[in-house]
């Protein structure tokens, strides 16, 4: 990909970015640039570049506002600390971004494509990856999008796509140490079903969970977990989140997908579970095997996992009159993320191959 660079004349200065950086939260503030690229069938991708940050200009008939057609990913760049830049599996957010696009009747960027116009934006923007520093989780949150950008009303996929890519320092998910999430059940909701867009990331399966979010809120959770779409007993996802169920006997069970996510932190769970000697089954979970086995003592232990968060321990269950107690934390989570934090941090050895080198 051919990307043209354009720098912005008035970046932010070295105290007002050192004063982000010190609390920058997540997606409050974002780099002084982001890169664009256009889409047509008789062009192909084109128009690469990188430009200062900025509004965009949309007629009020462009299709993405009216059809939704739209698909995002989510990912990281970590400074380690010898001041060198990197990321997490860069290349699994590209097959999965193209997975999107093929479920949105989109066009799809080649993998080589997608990584480099992610590192070109980081390497520009480089200053805004925050410090290593002893326990702290402090990242770049990179945000690739495209969108249906053709100013046409008729139902059908767009003839001009849009492909972004912005980019937004983050702080640490929990303030004071990670701490169990409550979650609320969701029994007039559900998410996808079996042919939907639950394993596409697209914004129409953030916005199907918001109401069910702001249900889960107003009873004191911190997030939702969704039930499937045809029975109404099988556990799915969070609200953002995997789930992982961990037994007496040292098995893990979590939810299988096809109508849930394919998650990255999730896919890489699984792997450093394994290899911690753990037996990982993906498969149908029901609600009342969740039930069961924290009554009985079978299931040990619940956590959860995502970009943001890494992995977080479940706590209470909630649902319309009753609720689950949370399960006495335990510590496989606590493992698994320790390694797999220390491998995005280079502060451990990665026997995975997982991080790429960017800057």
């Amino acid at each position: 990909m051919e990307i043209t660079t354009t720098l912005s004349s008035n970046p932010a200065s070295d105290e007002r970015l050192a004063e982000i950086l010190a609390e920058p939260g997540f997606g409050n503030y974002f780099t002084d640039h982001m890169l664009v690229a256009e889409w047509t069938p008789e062009k192909s991708w084109h128009d690469a570049r990188i430009e200062p940050y900025g509004p965009l200009r949309l007629d009020p008939a462009t299709a993405v506002l009216h059809y939704a057609q739209e698909i995002f990913e989510g990912m990281k760049a970590y400074r380690h600390e010898d001041g060198s830049v990197w990321a997490f599996r860069p290349e699994a957010n590209a097959v999965r971004m193209a997975k999107s696009a093929q479920r949105l009747a989109m066009p799809s960027l080649d993998v080589e494509d997608f990584v480099q116009s992610v590192f070109e934006l980081v390497k520009v923007d480089q200053r805004w990856v925050p410090e290593a520093s002893e326990g702290s989780e402090k990242s770049l949150y990179l945000r690739p999008f495209m969108f249906a950008s053709e100013p046409f009303l008729g139902v059908r996929s767009a003839h001009h796509i849009t492909y972004m890519v912005i980019a937004s320092p983050a702080g640490a998910y929990f303030k004071g140490g990670v701490k169990p999430v409550r979650i609320w059940l969701s029994e007039h909701y559900t998410r996808a079903g079996r042919g939907g867009m639950g394993a596409a990331k697209t914004g129409g399966n953030y916005a199907a969970s918001l109401v069910a979010q702001d249900e889960a809120s107003a009873h004191g959770c911190d997030q939702v977990v969704f039930l499937d779409a045809s029975e109404g007993k099988y556990v799915e996802e969070l609200g953002g989140m995997n789930l992982y169920f961990v037994y007496a006997d040292g098995r893990i069970v979590t939810p299988e997908t096809g109508t849930i996510l394919e998650g990255i932190t999730r896919a890489s769970v699984i792997e450093l579970a394994g290899k911690l000697g753990y037996q990982v089954e993906e498969r149908k979970f029901a609600i009342d095997e969740w039930r069961a086995g924290v009554a009985s003592g079978e299931i040990t232990e619940v956590f959860a996992c995502g970009t943001a968060a890494v992995v977080t321990p479940v706590g209470e269950l909630v649902w319309e009159g009753g609720s689950l107690p949370s399960v006495p934390s335990g510590n496989v989570g606590a493992t698994i993320r320790k390694q797999l934090v220390d491998i995005q941090f280079g502060r451990a050895d990665d026997t995975f191959g997982w991080m790429r080198r960017i800057v």
